[in-house]
């Protein structure tokens, strides 16, 4: 088996929001389309390229689907990754993907006519941002493991977390650290957490191994990557009759990063438009 081409995706991908409600997030999207797609879990979670994003292949190649499926106005999607149907293609049911690539592609050249550069968009799908990809590597590559360790104590002490300490004792089934997890200044959780800076999947075994460390010594757990968790992880941190873990993999700790100032400047740029109706009306 293989995974599928992008353009093979785009009908999964359109069924996905239709059986969701017309609405979904990525994370939504990828679940779906890949829990119908027959694929195995080793084709699921095979990575796209490790050393610069944390995204499998197969999230890769959906992304390239929902870029196209946008582009020809199939699809739209908000500032926050809510992706939604066009209104008036909801009552859509099948479409030539075929004919949706050769439209696209025949778009992408008119845009660029002007500039003589005719290739088609396969430099990445639109929705992949740089940032992302130099906040991976300056994760995984150029900071210290320990410098990591306490970019996670900032970020949960920005989102609330009071008493927060790093441990990382060496076989303490990979718990790296604690704090009290503080809600609406009534209630407390304590949680034991553990970050992993990868650049790769995390699997079931490391769940299953984080878990039967914390177990009876917190309320709660949190488990930390730059990179992304296999389908069966997923899974595990939701098991009937285990404590419940909670999973923050590379994309959400980059949003949050962005969301808290953390390392990741916004900038706007100005735009300035010259009003030529007013300057007629003097």
């Amino acid at each position: 088996m293989e995974i599928p081409p992008y353009d093979q995706l785009m009908l999964p991908l359109f069924t996905a929001l239709k059986v969701l409600g017309g609405s979904a997030s990525i994370a939504e999207i990828d679940e779906y389309v890949g829990q119908h797609s027959g694929l195995p879990s080793e084709l699921l979670d095979l990575p796209h390229n490790a050393e610069k994003s944390n995204q499998t292949e197969f999230q890769y190649r959906l992304a390239w689907a929902r870029t196209y499926l946008k582009k020809a106005a199939l699809i739209d999607n908000s500032s926050r990754g809510v992706w939604v149907i066009s209104p008036d293609k909801r009552d859509l049911q099948t479409f030539d993907p075929a004919e949706i690539v050769r439209h696209v592609r025949e778009l992408h050249k008119q845009e660029r006519a002007k500039d003589d550069e005719l290739a088609g968009p396969d430099d990445g799908p639109a929705e992949t941002d740089a940032w992302r990809q130099t906040l991976h590597q300056v994760l995984t590559t150029i900071i210290e493991p320990s410098a990591f360790e306490r970019l996670v104590q900032r970020l949960l002490r920005e989102s609330g977390f009071i008493h927060v300490e790093v441990t990382g004792r060496s076989g303490d089934g990979g718990i790296d650290g604690k704090g009290i997890a503080r809600i609406n200044g009534m209630f407390s959780f304590h949680v034991h957490f553990q970050c992993k800076r990868y650049q790769g999947s995390v699997s079931a075994s490391h769940v299953r191994d984080f878990r039967g460390a914390m177990v009876g010594r917190a309320d709660k757990g949190l488990f930390i990557t730059t990179g992304t968790f296999t389908r069966d992880a997923v899974r595990e941190s939701t098991r009937d009759g285990a404590p419940p873990l909670d999973l923050i993999d590379g994309d959400q700790l980059a949003d949050k990063l962005k969301e808290l100032n953390l390392g990741i400047e916004t900038q706007w740029v100005e735009q300035v438009h010259v009003d030529e109706s007013w300057f007629r009306s003097i």
